[in-house]
């Protein structure tokens, strides 16, 4: 008997267990579907705040049909111009028009190619993201060790003289480095081109020179925080129990460290995607922030506008994509929400 009536007991426990968990899922399906509602509004937010920002900024400049028909165009070129983007309608209904085709991404055709607008930008982007991404990429592969380093003895004397040249290296800008690069391997030594993306090897010079610019703060940060998990005591715990440095730095101070490095590494690669302009005019390398840039000197406003939206609703979901990351990495987070 006594075995009998063990029997439903044993049974029930999986059964509330089992309910507690199917009761967990729900909940964590509504607070995905709540965060990304919420964030497909702030987009919408944010992409109509910088279309109404493009469009009163193309206007402040002067006359825009003056400004897209160029200093030399006759009053009749002005004049078509005018009709062609609707520069004679009022006001309020050019913003009108001008959201709704924006809301459609349609800005125009450009100035200098006469193509449209947004798909001159949407066939820089591939090379701006494959840019980014091998700058990030190299970024972790030698920020990560090389921070965990530091941060196992941050007292030791190879330590702290890395460090202080890490420290040295966060000043020095990512062209600079470009340059210099430049000199050594594309002239002195004709083993890597330095212009445009002909090639695989096309993008080692102008990746590495971005991730120059990165390795230093992202090294920083995980040695920090590897300096501090380092005090903890489940770290005390482990090396008590026998575990090797090595261990207890790959297994349990590593994991807790990259938590802060990964939201840094987001916010990196969402600068890349904005902020290689530079970089990109060095190499000659044909991605968006060259085409911005180019269209700025042009002024191409029809590109320009384009450009902007796109990097601003691409940084705005490499942060979000950013914060869904860590709320998987750390649950903490996803209990805050």
């Amino acid at each position: 008997m006594a075995a009998a009536t063990d029997t439903p007991v044993a049974a029930g426990r999986p059964g509330r267990a089992s309910g507690r968990a199917s009761g967990r899922a729900p909940g964590r399906a509504r607070g995905l579907a709540l965060m990304l509602a919420s964030r497909a509004s702030q987009l919408v937010v944010l992409l109509f705040a910088v279309s109404t920002l493009l469009f009163f900024l193309l206007r402040l400049t002067g006359d825009p049909a003056t400004t897209l028909a160029g200093q030399d165009a006759t009053p009749d070129q002005v004049a078509a111009v005018r009709e062609q983007y609707g520069l004679d309608d009022p006001l309020a209904q050019q913003y009108a028009t001008f959201i709704v085709r924006a809301a459609q991404l349609d800005f125009g055709t450009s100035v200098q190619s006469g193509a449209n607008a947004f798909t001159e930008v949407a066939d820089r982007l591939p090379a701006t993201l494959q840019l980014a991404l091998l700058a990030v990429l190299l970024n972790m592969l030698i920020a990560i060790p090389l921070g965990a380093w530091i941060g196992s003895r941050p007292d030791g004397r190879a330590q702290s003289a890395a460090s202080g040249l890490v420290f040295i290296g966060q000043g020095m800008p990512g062209y600079v480095v470009g340059l210099v690069l430049i000199q050594i391997f594309a002239v002195k030594l004709g083993l890597l081109p330095s212009i445009g993306n002909g090639s695989a090897s096309a993008a080692i010079l102008p990746a590495v020179s971005l991730a120059a610019f990165l390795v230093p703060r992202l090294t920083r940060v995980v040695s920090a925080n590897v300096a501090e998990t380092m005090d903890e005591d489940f770290v005390r715990t482990a090396r008590a129990a026998g575990a090797s440095r090595r261990t207890v730095i790959v297994r349990h101070v590593l994991p807790n460290a990259l938590l802060g490095a990964a939201a840094l590494v987001g916010t990196q690669l969402a600068i890349l995607v904005s902020g290689a302009l530079i970089i990109e005019v060095v190499f000659a390398w044909p991605g968006l922030g060259a085409l911005m840039i180019d269209s700025v000197r042009q002024l191409d406003f029809p590109i320009v506008q384009a450009a902007v939206f796109t990097i601003a609703g691409l940084v705005f979901l490499t942060n979000t994509a950013t914060d869904a990351l860590l709320g998987i990495l750390d649950p903490r987070l996803r209990r805050q929400r």
